[in-house]
């Protein structure tokens, strides 16, 4: 059959090179029993290529169904599709007949199928791929002769590389893709469309014929139309029952036409997830990250301070608090620093031995440190030492927090937080 008889015949308006493509691939497949993939956006007129290739296939004669993937409840879609028998579930008061035995012979339209569940799709393949399935609660197989035409809105192979649609069933359902071409692709065919369907609205309706001045069908035609024929069908019922003006005109026009900047648009499917969002605990898990390696930086610089700068009577008579320093720096250094390992919580950590930290005491005797460490709460005498680390800096410097930052080796926001913690 010509493509001029198909469009007739199914009532499809249009001249664009890229529609015309489409309706000659579906003619070609028509006649045989491959499945079909049709791929467009929401209102491209996808169900109307369905019944293209079923009603000039051999199946003609028998059944066809069109099922909507993403409303039927998950729950439910393998007994709606493939039966189920009495009792399989509760409220499975008796046998039920799924698409698949009831289309036999036939085609079964598929719409949205990329929001059909794992489990189902795995289902699905079996019945491409062999014609057989098994009714939810039951053990015996059953044997199906059906074609298989699917649609979606989506970008299946981007679903394929999520791990949301299985790739066996992509291919197989790919076999010939079908690219229904947006409205904006189809400059041409935007206003014969609207021509038509003011038409058979105003006939509907009994209201005056409308007509439209040329800045009224420049704007028609330049607008992308994200709802496709679908909306401008919707715009043209608007016009023709609320326009009390026989010719429209662009300012009246752009009260039906939604601002293409103002987020405004008809109800479309949006598949982009902002990738940067985060959590109210991830934040926290950083924040905590953050203070704890401050801190490690701390400790690190008394440690060494204490090794090669000599240390207090103080400490040299509390080796307990030495060898928390040696232990929580020697921690640190064995552990891979990951924001998302602080909120676990270490029951139990190992018993670390020092080995003999050297340390000398004011009267340059050495001081050999080696036990076990324990675990022991932070002690005062560590944030007196910090303090006075803090104020030998600053005074070394001149009160210059940039130098005395630098010289201590922590950042100046670390400084900044110390010296208001501890009231310097």
């Amino acid at each position: 059959m010509e493509i001029q008889e198909i469009k007739q015949r199914f009532g499809i308006i249009g001249n664009s090179p890229l529609l015309n493509r489409a309706i000659d691939i579906a003619n070609q497949v028509a006649p045989t029993d491959i499945s079909v993939l049709i791929t467009g956006e929401s209102g491209s007129g996808k169900e109307v290529f369905s019944h293209i290739i079923h009603q000039m296939s051999p199946r003609k004669h028998g059944p066809f169904i069109a099922v909507n993937c993403g409303a039927i409840p998950e729950g439910t879609i393998d007994s709606e599709l493939f039966g189920h028998e009495k009792g399989a579930y509760t409220g499975a008061i008796g046998e039920r007949k799924g698409y698949f035995e009831t289309v036999n012979g036939g085609t079964i339209f598929l719409d949205e199928i990329a929001e059909m569940p794992l489990g189902t799709q795995a289902r699905l393949l079996r019945v491409l791929e062999s014609g057989q399935y098994i009714k939810v609660g039951s053990s015996k197989v059953e044997k199906t002769n059906v074609r298989v035409i699917a649609a979606t809105n989506v970008d299946v192979y981007e679903a394929v590389k999520s791990g949301k649609f299985r790739e066996d069933l992509y291919y197989r359902l790919n076999t010939v893709p079908l690219r229904i071409p947006p409205l904006r692709d189809r400059k041409e065919d935007i206003y014969l469309l609207f021509r038509k369907f003011t038409a058979d609205f105003t006939a509907k309706y009994r209201s005056p014929p409308i007509q439209m001045n040329e800045e009224a069908q420049q704007m028609l035609v330049n607008y992308s139309w994200p709802g496709n024929v679908r909306q401008l069908k919707n715009i043209a019922e608007q016009l023709a029952v609320l326009e009390r003006d026989h010719t429209i005109s662009a300012q009246s026009l752009l009260q039906y036409i939604p601002q293409e900047n103002s987020g405004s648009n008809l109800p479309m499917r949006i598949n982009q997830q902002k990738k940067d969002d985060f959590s109210e605990r991830d934040i926290l898990y950083k924040v905590l990250f953050d203070m704890k390696r401050d801190m490690t930086d701390l400790k690190k610089l008394v440690v060494d301070i204490i090794e090669h700068g000599g240390v207090s009577d103080n400490y040299a008579g509390n080796p307990q608090v030495l060898n928390q320093l040696y232990r929580d720096v020697e921690l640190e250094n064995d552990h891979n620093q990951n924001p998302n390992q602080l909120h676990q919580n270490h029951q139990q950590e190992p018993t670390l031995t020092i080995q003999q930290p050297i340390v000398q005491n004011n009267n340059n005797k050495e001081l050999n440190i080696t036990h076990e460490a324990e675990e022991v709460e932070e002690s005062l005498s560590l944030m007196e030492k910090e303090s006075d680390l803090i104020k030998k800096a600053l005074k070394k410097h001149k009160g210059k927090r940039k130098f005395a930052a630098q010289e201590l080796g922590i950042s100046e926001r670390t400084l900044y937080r110390k010296i208001k913690e501890l009231n310097l």
